[in-house]
């Protein structure tokens, strides 16, 4: 169960510097396509093979009707989704530039989503719940708690992925929400943010409450930490990345898909650099992901990787 933001991302690529106030610049390349990291994490994980239902807000327009039919084209179930009139559906404008990006969201219709959305009856059809960008979910986050912990109550496994907080707050009680959370996947930068530590062993060293921690390095890889052990995965590389959106969506997908069947860390946080680096060949989250055969075939030509 995937529970959180949905919107659509226009992604304009082949720009050649970043824009500033009063100037313009040209892009070469214009992708609109399924965004969020939810969506793209939920639409990945079941082209993966993993059985995934979404629960979340759209506005009946037409951004809303492309998400559906975009999750249910990857065999998501949609029955779940609710409407509102009160907000269109959100949007995000990304700017591609190099391997790094900037993005500007309208959060709309999943701003309104709340835990009186969530029902135990949902929850208990479930096995594992999955929540990424916390922070854009704004009623969702009053009381994140509470829902992992209803989740761990009824026998869930649970993942988050707490992405960029816009306002820059970080206001969630993490200490009374990790003890509930199985696997929190930050980057970087995310970690340094909640923890006020800019050395990123200092700043795990904060977070000692976690039960599995992995920390998204970009070309650096990845490290994983449960207890005392310690894993480090190295990326693998691309060297013509399209862009890098959805990027740690598809290495969620890639972590959550082998976590839920009992692999073993190792094997997760490898097949999770490995999905990650997949989706850096195509524009936007999701377009490498068209179908199972295509991930295994730029697995196997792009990072000689057989699935």
């Amino acid at each position: 169960m995937v529970v959180g933001e949905l919107n659509v991302d226009i992604i304009l690529n082949h720009i050649n510097k970043f824009p500033v106030v009063g100037k313009e610049v040209l892009a070469d390349q214009m992708t609109i396509t399924l965004g969020s990291s939810s969506g793209i994490f939920a639409s990945n994980l079941s082209v993966l093979g993993s059985k995934v239902a979404f629960a979340g807000m759209l506005a009946r327009d037409h951004f809303g009707e492309d998400i559906v039919a975009s999750l249910k084209e990857k065999g998501v179930h949609t029955d779940h989704i609710l409407y509102t009139a009160e907000r269109r559906t959100g949007a995000t404008i990304a700017l591609n530039f190099n391997e790094d990006r900037a993005m500007i969201t309208y959060q709309g219709s999943m701003a309104l989503f709340s835990i009186e959305h969530v029902s135990e009856n949902l929850l208990r059809q479930s096995r594992h719940l999955h929540v990424s960008s916390i922070f854009l979910s704004t009623e969702l986050k009053k009381d994140v708690c509470k829902l992992f912990r209803r989740a761990k109550s009824l026998g869930l496994t649970t993942s988050l992925d707490p992405q960029w907080d816009p306002e820059e707050k970080w206001d969630i009680d993490f200490k009374t929400l990790l003890p509930d959370v199985d696997v929190f996947i930050p980057n970087e930068s995310e970690l340094r943010a909640i923890t006020g530590k800019q050395d990123i062993h200092d700043a795990v060293e904060q977070l000692p409450f976690t039960n599995i921690l992995i920390v998204k390095s970009g070309r650096d890889g990845a490290h994983l930490w449960k207890g005392s052990e310690h894993i480090h995965q190295q990326a693998f590389l691309n060297d013509h990345v399209i862009d890098s959106i959805g990027a740690g969506d598809s290495f969620d997908a890639g972590f959550v898909h082998r976590f839920i069947q009992g692999r073993s860390l190792k094997d997760c946080l490898e097949f999770a650099a490995l999905t990650g680096a997949i989706n850096t060949t195509r524009a936007g989250g999701t377009t490498a992901f068209e179908s199972l055969e295509t991930v295994k075939s730029i697995a196997a030509s792009s990072f000689q990787y057989k699935m």
